[in-house]
């Protein structure tokens, strides 16, 4: 099982990497799933993933205080601008776009409703 955790987390870690080349894809999500299947296979891996020096601070804010900082608040806000413009744009059903926006907007709310890292 150790090695179906380890897998996980790589995959994880993957996704995450491509979510920050990628505004529709959450990066921090990825990183949190990835570091609590390393957490229950490999302490090299974990030690290595909260020790990053790009997502380990996200990581640790995270899992230390709930925190998110200010500029992945904002990165998060502009990410979820830009795909709901995109939709407007391309003209998406009401329907469609309301739903959108009432999962976005509670996205939003719990990103800034997090203390800050």
């Amino acid at each position: 099982m150790q090695y179906v955790w380890a897998a996980l987390g790589l995959i994880c870690v993957g996704f995450a990497v491509i979510g920050v080349v990628l505004p529709l894809l959450p990066t921090v999500p990825f990183l949190l799933l990835a570091a609590f299947f390393f957490a229950r296979s490999s302490t090299r891996l974990h030690t290595w993933l909260i020790t990053h020096r790009t997502f380990g601070p996200l990581i640790v804010d995270w899992q230390s205080y709930g925190a998110i900082r200010p500029s992945a608040k904002k990165a998060a806000t502009v990410s979820v601008a830009a795909v709901f413009g995109l939709s407007v744009l391309l003209a998406l059903p009401a329907h469609v776009l309301i739903i959108q926006a009432v999962v976005l907007g509670a996205v939003m709310v719990f990103i800034w409703s997090r203390p800050n890292g």
